[in-house]
């Protein structure tokens, strides 16, 4: 998809991220979406269009506008998934925008994803019936299954898995709203217990409680929404019909996204990479087109622009949506053009922002 001259991200807003809130969901998304209001210059009445997604652990659009003070609410829409959602639904705020069915669209995302509801808990569907017998319980264990058959297939290692998450502790050291700002070093990283093979506790992305919220607007300036493209096909998601267990999302989605955006990958200044787990770091770089040679790349740090703030692995958790945030800021202090990507297994979704 693309067209969207006359979408901007006018406004982002988070709440702190911590282990143990104390709030209720609802509440969290509020503080986080007056923020985004206020950073945009609007009102909380003006907006026109909300919206959410969510794993059945978060407040309802209807609820926010509401508490909000919205009279008359317009286009809204709860929808039902995780990290796939986190570029695309700026998408679709694009769209309601340039398409004239609302002006000031409100995208948020809120959850206690530690003290609260844990993803480890969430409920399976049909797909998950069929791999809850091997062990599969949650997407720990799934994805956990590519990543071996991704680290078998390009002979990386677990120093390479440790290059991601040092460097990310290493970009968070200069963010306050980050959850882990400390060192970690390749001794202290092997002493970390797996949670499941081969991934260690510091492999995986932080279980954050907070919120999230971006104001899509169609004002005159500010990051503007180049390309987002949705989609995927068989891999890590659906083992069963795979040909390639570790094709992830960005598999499908990156041709799509330069062709629809006209970009290269050398354009990207500033790549802001969905990093549930460690070993999506490599993947998205190749699979973009940003390195070919993730081995070296990572031991060097030469992907030390990547996730400039932590990421989900260090700063914390908000499904995503704060990786989007943090690429406003980079376009805001000067960088040209922004990735953002949204990882569901071998579904997601991936947008270009840009500045005016």
């Amino acid at each position: 998809m693309r067209d969207f001259a006359r979408a901007a991200v006018a406004g982002i807003g988070m709440t702190a991220l911590t282990r143990r809130s104390g709030r209720t969901e609802l509440a969290l998304a509020l503080e986080a979406c007056r923020a985004a209001c206020a950073d945009a210059g609007i009102a909380p009445a003006e907006v026109d269009g909300i919206l959410s997604y969510h794993l059945g652990d978060s407040a309802l659009a209807v609820q926010v506008a509401r508490a909000l003070g919205i009279a008359e609410l317009g286009w809204h829409d709860d929808v039902w998934g995780g990290g796939t959602q986190a570029a695309s639904l700026l998408g679709e705020a694009a769209m309601l925008v340039c398409g004239g069915l609302a002006r000031n669209v409100l995208v948020y995302r809120a959850l206690n994803g530690r003290s609260g509801r844990r993803m480890t808990t969430l409920s399976t569907g049909p797909q998950e019936l069929f791999t809850l017998p091997y062990g599969m319980a949650g997407p720990l264990p799934l994805f956990a299954l590519a990543a071996t058959r991704y680290l078998h297939d390009t002979g990386l290692t677990e120093e390479h898995l440790h290059a991601v998450v040092a460097q990310s502790r290493d970009n968070a050291r200069a963010n306050p709203r980050a959850v882990r700002r400390d060192p970690l070093s390749l001794e202290e990283y092997l002493a970390k217990p797996y949670v499941c093979t081969p991934l260690r506790t510091a492999d995986c992305c932080q279980e954050t409680d907070g919120a999230c919220a971006l104001l899509v607007s169609g004002v005159l300036d500010g990051p503007r929404v180049r390309a987002v493209v949705r989609g995927g096909g068989p891999g890590c998601s659906t083992m069963d019909v795979a040909p390639d267990v570790s094709a992830i999302f960005s598999a499908y989605v990156a041709p799509r996204l330069w062709e629809a955006s006209g970009a290269r990958p050398a354009d990207v200044d500033a790549a802001l990479l969905y990093d549930a787990y460690s070993w999506l770091v490599p993947r998205q770089l190749t699979d973009f087109g940003l390195t070919d040679d993730p081995g070296g790349y990572l031991l060097e740090r030469r992907h030390a622009w990547v996730n400039p703030h932590g990421g989900l692995l260090s700063e914390g958790y908000v499904h995503g949506l704060n990786n989007v945030a943090q690429a406003v800021r980079e376009l805001r202090a000067g960088r040209g053009l922004a990735l953002v990507t949204g990882f569901g297994g071998s579904y997601g979704s991936a947008a270009l922002l840009e500045m005016s």
